[in-house]
């Protein structure tokens, strides 16, 4: 049986990147590249904005110095209007406050994102406070394992005895590293997300199941 539980954040807690990507695709078409939805998410899902910076540069978009901090500008803005949470989030940690397993967030996204996101929802953000780590603060964003090995410890466990919930290759992709067992949402199916190891599911309702809850 699991022992705690480490959740990645923006798409597995919120529902927060189609807006943000929506924005990011925008932004870039204007600095002169053009990519789709689909594009920016597998490019760009689960990694950090000063990553799509350098990134986007490489591939030719005309990207201010002041971008990263613009960008982050826009995008706390839009998330301020309305972040929900993913559906069967609450449930799921009842489950594990009953089941007294311990759980944290490891995100690639800052602090202040995370408390924007989460404060909207403010029982959940009680749960969480106190429990949320910036892979990019922390100088190890994923695909460094670093950052979950750290919140395994911090969660007082080894990380083979925890499991990590994410939705990007990226962030499954740090959790093998790492040696936790990953589990991957994907309501809308991806494959990537089986091809890097995670047990695949659709439903934050299956979860409990899939833990041994």
């Amino acid at each position: 049986m699991i022992r705690a539980v480490i959740f990645d954040c923006d798409g597995v807690l919120v529902d927060s990147e189609p807006p943000t990507l929506d924005l990011i695709t925008r932004d870039l078409a204007a600095h002169g590249l053009e990519l789709d939805h689909d594009g920016v998410e597998r490019l760009f899902l689960g990694g950090t904005i000063p990553g799509v910076f350098r990134a986007a540069r490489q591939l030719g978009a005309d990207l201010p110095e002041t971008w990263v901090q613009d960008i982050y500008a826009r995008i706390y803005a839009l998330l301020r209007q309305h972040t929900p949470l993913v559906p069967g989030i609450p449930g799921l940690l009842d489950r594990l406050d009953a089941a007294k397993i311990p759980y944290a967030v490891g995100s690639n996204g800052t602090t202040e994102k995370m408390m924007i996101t989460l404060g909207q929802h403010p029982d959940v953000w009680r749960r969480l406070e106190g429990r949320v780590f910036s892979g990019q603060e922390l100088n190890m964003p994923k695909p460094d394992p670093g950052l979950y090995r750290h919140v395994a410890r911090f969660l007082g466990h080894d990380p083979a005895d925890c499991a990590v919930i994410e939705d990007s290759p990226t962030g499954a992709r740090a959790a093998r590293a790492a040696g936790i067992p990953c589990f991957g949402y994907a309501p809308g199916g991806n494959t990537r997300l089986a091809d890097e190891g995670a047990t695949v599911f659709d439903s934050m309702d299956d979860l409990p199941a899939l833990l041994g809850l």
